[in-house]
């Protein structure tokens, strides 16, 4: 396959259909932007202090909990046969506990978390952080069985089948043991590729029934709270606030932002093979703090739909009417929505991201988007103010038709006196490397970089502008999952 690799200095003579936003093309009409209200700006964000008080809260609250199983503990039951065993057992079932808790809160979708850390960060924490709960969770089971065995003189078979059916509350926490182990292997990136989104997001469901039935095992007969007032008020406290955090933002305020805005489907557009926009409107957007570049999980009201959610990121900047998404058939859901009727509702959760124009440090851009993931590239490109950024775009494309709203990209890159670059063709002949970056933009160095696209992508990309010169705290790239 012959590679290109074209770079826009200027912008091409295309259709002034084409090449005009979005709010402009006939298909979409909506309302003249000047006539609708300001949006509501996004706060200035904070990573840095917020990341260092919720290091500062993780690590209180890992030590008052491992304090707890200390205090359980006595020079007696240590020297007794299978004590060390079963004290160890406890501790991590208490270290499980906890670590499944941080690991849940870090992807609540607590707008202020959100906003301060990205979504990026919190997702990748989440992942980093995900297996040790399951780690602790097997070295718990073992333990237990080992000390309870030793102290009975018993085999460790026999053991654990006296604890799952004649010890209270073992069975269920079995059945959440089960639970949470399904939940870790299906998000192995291996086993997320086989499944379809929906399996996955159905079998994570049961993450919150597995944590339900751990911690009633736990308050009804850890060692640590049997006996001890003080600890279970604590630990259930700790418990009901997680479930606060996450059933607020996960299921009141996006129940509360749908039912407030009232978003419709207005119309449908071809972009190209298998590339459709989908434009909606709402009542009070301007009310929304969303911002080009961010994304939000969309639950379309059609039978058939409206059961799961899904994340859309934004593809053009949002208005005081008016929303746009731009969706590649991926599959069975991605493929119903170009079918959807004018007039149908959309249920809406988020925003999500810190992908968007302020998370920038300078006055100096390079945009760097493949695939769908040049959706909210052209979405924040429209947030960034048209004099004094400069401006660089790189596209990066298996094939010329796969170049997603190219003529929108052009013409807003164009706007603001900057370059587009199309890199064209399979990654062996098109490199994407550090020497590429450095030879498209010579000062990427100085600038900061925004990514977008597959995970594998992103990753990639991220690692070459490092290598390349730029620092770390300059690459901006989102994550979609969860």
């Amino acid at each position: 396959m012959e590679s290109l690799w074209v770079d826009h200095r200027e912008p091409e003579a295309a259709p002034a259909a084409a090449a005009a936003p979005p709010e402009a093309a006939p298909a979409a009409a909506p309302a003249p932007v000047a006539a609708e209200r300001p949006r509501r700006r996004l706060p200035a964000r904070q990573r840095p202090r917020a990341v260092d008080a919720l290091a500062v809260a993780a690590g209180l609250g890992l030590g008052a909990t491992l304090a707890l199983g200390v205090n359980a503990e006595s020079a007696g039951s240590l020297r007794a046969a299978g004590g060390w065993a079963t004290a160890g057992g406890r501790l991590a079932g208490l270290g499980a506990a906890y670590a499944m808790l941080v690991v849940v809160v870090l992807v609540a979708r607590c707008p202020p978390l959100e906003r301060a850390v990205g979504q990026d960060r919190l997702v990748a924490w989440h992942r980093r952080l995900g297996p040790y709960p399951l780690y602790l969770l097997c070295a718990h089971a073992t333990l237990i069985v080992v000390g309870y065995s030793q102290a009975a003189h018993d085999g460790l078979l026999h053991q654990l089948g006296q604890l799952i059916w004649t010890y209270p509350g073992i069975l269920a926490s079995t059945v959440a043991f089960v639970l949470l182990i399904a939940a870790g292997v299906t998000s192995y990136r291996k086993a997320r590729r086989r499944l379809a989104y929906e399996t996955w997001w159905s079998v994570h469901l049961y993450t919150y029934l597995a944590l339900f039935l751990a911690f009633s095992h736990q308050v009804d007969t850890g060692e640590s709270f049997v006996g001890h007032p003080w600890a279970k008020t604590w630990w259930t406290a700790l418990w009901i606030g997680a479930l606060v955090l996450v059933v607020g933002c996960r299921v009141a305020l996006p129940l509360w932002r749908s039912v407030r805005h009232q978003v419709k489907v207005v119309g449908i557009h071809p972009e190209g093979k298998d590339m459709y926009s989908i434009l909606l409107e709402g009542r009070r957007l301007d009310r929304l703090p969303i911002a080009g570049g961010q994304f939000l999980q969309w639950r379309f009201l059609r039978r058939g739909l409206w059961w799961q959610a899904h994340p859309y990121s934004l593809s053009a900047a949002p208005t005081g009417r008016h929303l746009r998404i731009t969706v590649k058939d991926l599959g069975d859901h991605s493929r119903a929505l170009a079918s959807l009727a004018p007039g149908t509702r959309v249920a809406i959760e988020g925003p999500y991201g810190a992908f968007t124009a302020d998370a920038r440090q300078g006055d100096m851009v390079v945009l760097i988007g493949a695939g769908v993931g040049i959706t909210p590239i052209r979405a924040l490109l429209q947030e960034l103010p048209e004099r004094g950024v400069d401006v660089e775009v790189v596209l990066r494309a298996s094939a010329p038709g796969d170049v997603v709203l190219a003529d929108e990209v052009r013409s807003q890159v164009a706007r603001r006196g900057g370059r587009v670059h199309e890199l064209v063709g399979p990654r062996e002949q098109v490199p994407l490397d550090a020497a590429a970056l450095r030879a498209l933009v010579p000062d990427i160095a100085q600038r900061d970089v925004y990514l977008c696209g597959p995970d594998g992508f992103s990753e990639h990309v991220a690692a070459q502008a490092r290598r390349a010169g730029v620092a770390r705290d300059r690459i901006h790239h989102e994550s979609f999952a969860l």
